[in-house]
């Protein structure tokens, strides 16, 4: 067995995202005096979907019941508004508006004001002259009122997750890309791409579109791989169209929340995004092609099962990709006044969706354990939302894991880890 001043730390998080830096937080917090370090390949935090999204504080309407996504965006939401006022963040808490413009939405929209009953969550159902009380050019048949939705920058939050950690003794390493994972008996030893080793007690995954990647670095086969879709949006050149944010209703059968309008805490007004497959892992750009990657991509069975069950819902989110006209029709079902002139292009995203061999999309967050491991292997939005309760609970289980070397960790306050 090493010697604790053999370990260069205790706990060693890989990814420098929302979700890696609220695990660190959380430790700091739980366990003072624990060693974390964070290694995050990127020159910053939130290079990738922490900070590529529309910025907003999801209430949970959408989630199943007793799933992940709904316990802890329900509970993150609110302790993330906390959070934002207490640090001086950028936020507000607008509320958002679920349009059905077709009768066949109308039975998905009822559905969606009992999950969000049965949540606890303030939904008032609305008809056509009531929604222009709240959004006086959007247009319906019906809707609903999240009371508890809002809006965030989620850089900030990342940025200040960060800056705790650093002033509670934790280190942060920019520019550290992970290229090999050696377990032992003793612990986890990482070397990154310029030579050097960090040896730890316990590994934490949370490398977002690589997290499947690090995984089989550390000898585990997690059974799914990471497939990338970009999430393409536009800025509304006339803000003035729009007061808060408008969503349509969703299609339960896949994880995508359709092109919707939000105001971001700048005022600005993003729309989108759309979902289409990317051709590499960071593929913020149609042109941008990872050979490797996509031949990786093609290889897992589960791809090819997604396209054959769902390529006309593809093939619709492609073609509004390569055309305008048909986004902006996308987007005219809500806000008939907006043109293509109004659409702006703005940076897209890319979304690390989980897919497993049979072509399932993982629809909930997925966190599994390993021998001197944790993987967060599938956190899409709405993990940023989620990031404190999602953080507590990677936590929980990397201290577990850290005692099962022989060390106690000091300080653990285990009510704040459930």
């Amino acid at each position: 067995m090493m010697t604790h001043a053999a370990y260069d730390c205790d706990v060693l998080v890989i990814g420098g995202g929302i979700v890696g830096l609220s695990t660190a937080y959380a430790i700091t917090r739980t366990a003072p005096g624990t060693r974390v370090t964070v290694l995050e390949k990127e020159w910053g935090p939130a290079e990738h979907q922490t900070g590529r999204n529309s910025g907003v504080i999801h209430s949970g309407i959408y989630y199943a019941p007793g799933s992940l996504k709904a316990r802890y965006a329900v509970r993150g939401a609110a302790e993330l508004v906390d959070f934002c006022a207490e640090h001086g963040i950028a936020h507000a808490v607008t509320g958002k508006l679920i349009v059905a413009t077709r009768s066949d939405e109308l039975p998905r929209l009822h559905a969606l004001v009992q999950r969000g009953r049965a949540h606890g969550l303030p939904v008032r159902e609305l008809g056509p002259a009531q929604i222009a009380e709240y959004e006086p050019r959007v247009r319906g048949l019906a809707a609903i009122r999240v009371g508890t939705t809002g809006v965030c920058d989620f850089t900030a939050v990342a940025v200040r997750f960060a800056a705790e950690v650093s002033a509670s003794g934790g280190q942060i390493r920019y520019g550290a890309e992970v290229v090999a994972v050696d377990r032992r008996p003793w612990g986890v030893a990482v070397r990154t791409a310029d030579g050097q080793v960090v040896r730890a007690r316990v590994l934490v995954n949370c490398a977002g579109l690589h997290s499947d990647r690090v995984a089989r670095l550390a000898g585990d086969d997690p059974d799914a791989r990471i497939v990338p879709f970009r999430g393409e949006y536009y800025e509304l050149a006339r803000p003035e169209l729009v007061r808060g944010l408008v969503y349509p209703v969703p299609d339960p059968a896949f994880p995508f929340l359709g092109v919707h309008l939000t105001r971001g805490v700048d005022g600005t007004v993003h729309v989108g995004p759309n979902a289409v497959p990317a051709l590499a892992r960071e593929g913020y750009g149609r042109a941008v092609v990872n050979p490797r990657e996509l031949a990786a991509i093609l290889a897992w069975p589960g791809a090819w099962r997604i396209a054959r069950r769902h390529w006309r819902y593809g093939a619709g989110e492609v073609h509004r990709s390569l055309s305008k006209s048909a986004f902006t029709r996308a987007v005219q079902r809500l806000l008939p006044e907006v043109t293509e002139a109004d659409l702006r292009p703005s940076p897209a995203g890319v979304r690390a969706q989980a897919v497993l061999r049979d072509g399932t999309l993982v629809d909930d967050f997925l966190i599994r354990d390993a021998p001197h491991t944790v993987h967060v292997l599938n956190a899409p939005s709405p993990a940023a939302t989620a990031s404190l309760p999602i953080g507590r609970e990677v936590a929980r289980r990397a201290l577990l894991r850290a005692r099962a070397t022989g060390w106690a960790p000091p300080a653990v306050e285990s009510g704040h880890c459930v």
